[in-house]
């Protein structure tokens, strides 16, 4: 199965190379990579283009931020499964892609997800969290819960079928994707327990208290345009689960 992988990326010098090398060297060589880059100025642009090659298609102009270029990346895709490595992160293993195609092949499913695993930008080789999705339903989407966005992996119909990122959300947009796609009938997928995509923290969703705020704000509103029930009480009780998770995760390691 050909597999299309979307990178957004805007000056991260410092983080694109090691994305696309694990891209590069991944065991499942049906690939198509997508890098879409906002009109970078610190040396990104100059990078991309002398270490991609030229089967990987890259688009450089401005944009509305990033899920304005996953957008972009969304309408040039051609592979029957259609993913998102950000520049910041990669891939765990040269094997991730060879899984997930297996798992589409083997299950007939729409859509396959597993775990991902956070590290400091100072220390990529230090895990400090690792996000189980194992967690995740369709029925606790009312609670703010959802697989790890980057290790989600969906059929083009499904992009077709669902349509685009909103781009008036500011940090939920993935969770309002994610809400629009598993309320769908009939909707089948599969989670792959193990840790599919290694994340350095940061991003927008864990910049701080005021971050948090407009995420659980933006997750409300996405949950009554989607009709799904939900409340203060129930968004706020998923970070118990995550303190929960964090502990475990470091005294088990």
């Amino acid at each position: 199965m050909k597999i299309s992988i979307i990178t957004a990326v805007y000056n991260r010098v410092d983080t694109i190379e090691r994305a696309i090398q694990s891209i590069k060297s991944q065991s499942h060589l049906n690939l198509e990579h997508i890098v879409i880059d906002g009109g970078s100025t610190d040396g990104t642009l100059e990078l991309l283009r002398s270490i991609l090659g030229c089967e990987t298609i890259l688009v450089s102009d401005p944009d509305r931020g990033m899920y304005d270029a996953i957008n972009k990346g969304l309408k040039l895709a051609t592979g029957e499964i259609i993913g998102l490595l950000h520049s910041d992160d990669y891939f765990a293993n040269n094997q991730i892609l060879y899984d997930v195609s297996a798992e589409f092949q083997n299950n007939s499913v729409d859509a396959v997800y597993g775990d991902a695993a956070f590290f400091k930008k100072e220390c990529p080789e230090k895990i400090v969290r690792r996000y189980s999705s194992a967690f995740f339903k369709p029925s606790r989407l009312g609670w703010g819960l959802m697989p790890a966005h980057t290790t989600l992996f969906l059929r083009r119909e499904t992009y077709l079928n669902v349509g685009e990122y909103k781009i008036e959300y500011k940090i939920a947009a993935d969770f309002d994707y994610v809400c629009r796609v598993f309320i769908s009938k009939n909707f089948r997928y599969s989670y792959i327990p193990q840790v599919l995509v290694r994340m350095q923290t940061g991003g927008l969703s864990t910049s701080g208290w005021k971050s948090t705020l407009t995420l659980n704000k933006e997750v409300m509103r996405s949950c009554r345009e989607n009709k799904i029930n939900t409340n203060w009480l129930k968004l706020l009780s998923k970070y118990p689960l995550k303190l929960l998770e964090y502990f475990l995760y470091k005294n088990l390691k």
